[in-house]
């Protein structure tokens, strides 16, 4: 597939997904009055959702890795396309959850073979404009989402928003089977189908525990019967579903970790910041809207700047630098008391979340080998999906227990304390000072490479290469 077609299936996939869960949102009111639905059964129009996405992504990302990413990203495209165009047409609530949750099965394979398929197709160093392009869409698409459904909700009903999903799915989907895919050599290893069914209980019982707080459910205990099963098998099984050289990279590691942190602090802010708004300020769902408009717009502007910044600052640099500006947002959101303040805080947010996103993103994918670009996006993708249910959950039980603003003191807080996971991530590599200077009148080309990041899977980043 040629790279421009790359980069827009890789767009496409990402934008569909990430649309979807926005339009759903603004339109589950209608929705229940439509079908005659009760709270529970429309909040299982998401958690279905959730739990099939959270439970199947890193064995999605290691099909991509066996069988081919286009060929996942396919199959991904074609099947959340045919599931939207079910739910659609579906005639009562218990449809609707149903097909949710064959639509996360199939979000499930399409969402690390966009990461995926940009690994593949590009080189180590020229990944940070791609994946700088790939989450200024997804910011796009979060940020006209609310609206865009709102829209279609009130003129045309519920049914409308799944209609959006469908033209995109079917078209890059067919696009991505009409390219052949690259041979592949014949795989010596099995799939680990027992590790990959403990992992999947293990994350799914997990975000259904969150969903579910502050009550106590059985999942928690089976999520921790699962995890503790999982890590024993893949310590003893020649074949792990996660391979060392991705799990045991300390980078790859801190990146995630950051990036659970991160999302987690973004959403559940958000979360509180409704209910300041609108609850404790007496303002509109619009004007609300409004007020948080910085933070999108911010979200889209800080993914091109966070690509420039990984070629001259590096990773390590970037996202300390990233998360500090997301807890200084947070903080000014917990003490803001007027529109500037507001407007100020969402803008903080907005451009500390999207660098931190790219630049962690570009460490996950870059530091993986090309063999597990799959396992490393479906890891990424699991971080993504597991932190905004955290951040969620956590603010949920916060203001159970006290002021509204307290989740956003808790979010700044864990923000700045995941500053130390900075350490683990690559820095700029310098020439050596004990290299000799080129005799007058010669320049020597060999030796341009100054404040670039090396990677053990690259080769350096040079600023005329970006």
């Amino acid at each position: 597939m040629p790279l421009p077609l790359t980069l827009a299936g890789s767009v496409a996939g990402a934008m569909v997904v990430a649309l979807d869960g926005t339009v759903l949102t603004v339109a589950q009111p209608t929705l229940r009055r439509d079908l005659h639905a009760t709270f529970a059964q429309v909040q299982w129009t998401s958690t279905g959702y959730l739990v099939a996405v959270a439970g199947l992504l890193v064995f999605a990302g290691r099909l991509g890795d066996r069988y081919g990413h286009r060929r996942t990203f396919a199959l991904g495209m074609l099947g959340f396309g045919a599931a939207s165009a079910g739910i659609a047409l579906a005639p009562g609530i218990g449809w609707v959850i149903v097909l949710r949750i064959v639509q996360g099965v199939f979000g499930a394979l399409l969402q690390p073979a966009t990461l995926g398929m940009l690994r593949t197709a590009y080189p180590p160093e020229r990944l940070r404009t791609p994946i700088a392009v790939r989450t200024a869409s997804i910011g796009v698409a979060a940020a006209a989402g609310p609206v865009v459904g709102g829209a279609l909700a009130t003129e045309f009903g519920w049914r409308a928003v799944f209609l959006l999903n469908i033209v995109p799915a079917l078209l890059f989907g067919v696009l991505a089977l009409t390219v052949p895919e690259r041979p592949r050599p014949p795989a010596d290893a099995p799939l680990d189908l027992p590790g990959a069914l403990l992992l999947a209980v293990t994350l799914a019982c997990l975000v259904h525990t969150l969903v579910t707080l502050p009550g106590t459910t059985w999942s928690a205990a089976v999520a921790v019967l699962a995890g503790a099963a999982f890590v024993r098998h893949e310590r003893r099984t020649p074949s792990p579903l996660l391979p060392p050289g991705v799990v045991g990279s300390p980078a790859v590691g801190a990146a995630l970790g950051l990036l659970v942190v991160a999302s987690a602090a973004l959403n559940g802010g958000l979360f509180a910041c409704v209910y300041i708004l609108q609850d404790g300020l007496g303002l509109t769902a619009l004007h609300s809207a409004l007020l948080s408009l910085p933070l999108a717009v911010l979200l889209v502007a800080a993914a091109p700047v966070s690509a420039v910044l990984l070629r001259r600052a590096g990773a390590r640099a970037t996202v300390a630098g990233a998360t500090a500006v997301l807890a200084t947002g947070l903080l000014v959101l917990a003490r803001a008391v007027g529109p500037l303040a507001f407007c100020t805080g969402f803008a903080l947010v907005g451009a500390g979340f999207g660098a931190v996103m790219v630049a962690a993103t570009h460490v996950v994918v870059r530091q993986a080998p090309a063999e597990s670009a799959g396992v490393a996006g479906g890891l990424q993708q699991t971080a993504m999906n597991v932190g905004p249910v955290l951040g969620v959950a956590t603010a949920t039980v916060l203001m159970d227990l006290g002021p509204a603003r307290s989740p956003l003191l808790v979010a700044a807080l864990a923000a700045a304390a995941a500053l130390p996971l900075c350490r683990a991530l690559p820095r700029p590599a310098r020439a050596s000072s004990a290299v000799c200077a080129p005799p007058a009148g010669r320049r020597d080309a060999t030796h341009i490479d100054l404040d670039v990041e090396r990677g053990p899977h690259g080769r350096s980043l040079r600023d005329h290469e970006f």
